[in-house]
Order: C-alpha cells, then structure tokens, then sequence
C-alpha cells in the first residue's frame, strides 16, 4: 500500500483553507474544537479538569531545569498555534493537557466513545511493527516523545532496549519526566529538534515516531526522515504512526469537522500532500511497509539499506 498524494489541496481543503485565514473564524473554530473535546472526556471518564489543575499545583522549574538544552533554537514553524494553544507546544497547558487530549481524541477511532481507544491504537502501531522486526531492538529513539505516552508505550514491548525519547519541547519533557518518576521508570529524555538530534551516528536499532509528522511542514519532514536514516544502524528500522491519508474518514468528514480540525493543525495539507513512501527511499531507506493500524491511521515502517 502506498500513501496518496496529490499536488495540491482539493476544493473542499482550499475553501476551508480560505475561511481559517479570517482570525476571528478561525478562533472561533479553535475554541469549538477545544470544547467539543472536552465534553468528550467528561462523558468517557476522563477527568481533564481536575488532571490539569493537579499538574498545575507541582513545582516545575527542577525538572525544566533537568531537561532543558538552552542552546536549542526553535524554528520558525513550531513558533505557531498548535492544537487551539496560541503558543502552540511551547506552553505549560499544552503539556499539562496532553494525555488528556490524547486518551479524548482516540475514544472514537471505531466508532462510539471508548476510553481504551489511545491503548488499542498504540497496541495496533506495536502490533504491525512486531511483524517487521526480526530481532527485537536494543537501542530506541522515540521522536517526537511528547509527554512520554509513545515512550513509556515502547518500553513496555521492549523492556530490554535503552529507550529514549526526543522531543524540542521543554514542557512536554518536563511533564514526562514526572511522569518518568511517578511510573519508576528508566527512560532517557533529550531536548533537541528531531531534525539535528546530536546524536553520534548509527546509534540506534529503531527509531521510532508516532502522531508527529502530521504537525510537520515538508521540509523538516524530509530533514528528519534524513536524520532518522543517520542514526540508524545498517538493517535498523523507522517505524512511523500517523494519521492515514488514504482513510476514507476523512474523504467523507464532513466540512464543519474537517475545519474545527485543520483549525488545529496548521501543516495538515502538506503532511496529506507528502510522498512519505517516495521521500523515504530517496534518503537512503528500503520500499516501506505501510500497514492500517486504524480506520483513521497507519503504520509505516522502512528498513535501513
């Protein structure tokens, strides 16, 4: 199976496209956004209130302090709104909600509301990679760790490997570290830009990304998937999960949804646009396998040459 890709967004995209470019639309589709998935946790059990305000009564500035590369430099295109948060990643409440929206926004990925839903997706990811791997890894990257949900995820099917999870948000690594701590656990953080981790090469037997590079323009996309190649040792994988652009979801989502959604995701149009498959080869990885993990998502996984 190969990605779909187009030139350019279709009609319908370039329409909403235009409607977003109004400020005041295009607030207006954010908070919608935000509040109808706010609902959604209270009506599956997902105490998001009362999990934010927990996080918020914590003494953060140590482990900031623990995680954070102070000579990072953020580029231009992680500098935006991201997920309704005006300054997108680089924002406490962007972190302190994370899990919530995570748990909230895969409840409905088969239909209904189920709060096992971010379980059985990243069950499904691991599932399809399980059939690519011949040896199980000893040395994993996660890009784009977040709040260590992927991480802690990968650690549990590969309890012998040394994880360790990347992102270039210091709040989100902060939160995973406490996470790190509540959990006991053993997993490694970096600060750094996925597309220049610092990272000694072939340092890696599988790097690993999951829902990151839907939040990427093009460009970066292309450098990380280079990086990615750089870090992994000869016969290691990338392993990727994202949103699926061939999913009939979202050729049939209705206008309103599909503009509450790209309302939150800036870069949508190009990762829908991108010839992953294409791109993956030209930087030096074998033809990848690209396995469903839901109706709305994928997997995608390419071996190093």
């Amino acid at each position: 199976m190969t990605a779909l890709t187009t030139k350019e967004p279709d009609f319908v995209s370039r329409v909403i496209n235009g409607l977003l470019s109004v400020k005041p639309l295009a607030a207006f589709a954010k908070s919608r956004a935000r509040a109808m998935m706010i609902q959604r946790a209270q009506r599956i059990g997902v105490n998001w209130p009362q999990r934010v305000e927990q996080l918020q009564g914590l003494d953060w500035q140590e482990r900031f302090s623990q995680v954070q590369n102070p000579d990072v430099t953020y580029p231009a295109y992680y500098q935006v709104s991201f997920h309704a948060y005006e300054k997108g990643d680089l924002s406490w409440d962007a972190a302190w909600e994370a899990e919530c929206a995570a748990l909230t926004v895969h409840s409905t990925l088969w239909g209904g509301e189920d709060p096992e839903g971010d379980r059985k997706l990243r069950d499904s990811y691991h599932n399809a990679l399980s059939t690519q791997l011949s040896t199980p890894p000893q040395n994993i990257l996660d890009l784009g760790c977040s709040t260590g949900m992927s991480t802690f995820a990968l650690q549990d099917r590969y309890p012998q490997a040394t994880v360790t999870g990347l992102d270039l948000s210091p709040y989100f690594l902060a939160v995973a570290q406490y996470n790190n701590e509540q959990q006991q656990r053993t997993v490694n953080w970096k600060h750094a830009p996925a597309e220049s981790t610092g990272f000694s090469p072939q340092s890696f037997d599988l790097v690993s990304s999951c829902l990151m590079f839907h939040e990427l323009p093009q460009a970066p996309a292309r450098a990380i998937l280079a990086e990615a190649q750089r870090l992994l040792r000869p016969g290691g994988y990338l392993a990727l999960m994202d949103m699926n652009p061939r999913s009939s979801v979202y050729a049939t989502m209705p206008p309103y949804i599909l503009t509450l959604l790209k309302s939150t995701e800036p870069y949508l149009d190009q990762y829908f646009t991108l010839d992953l498959e294409q791109a993956l080869i030209e930087v030096g990885f074998e033809p990848p396998t690209i396995i469903p993990c839901t109706p709305r998502h994928r997997a995608v996984i390419a071996k190093r040459k």
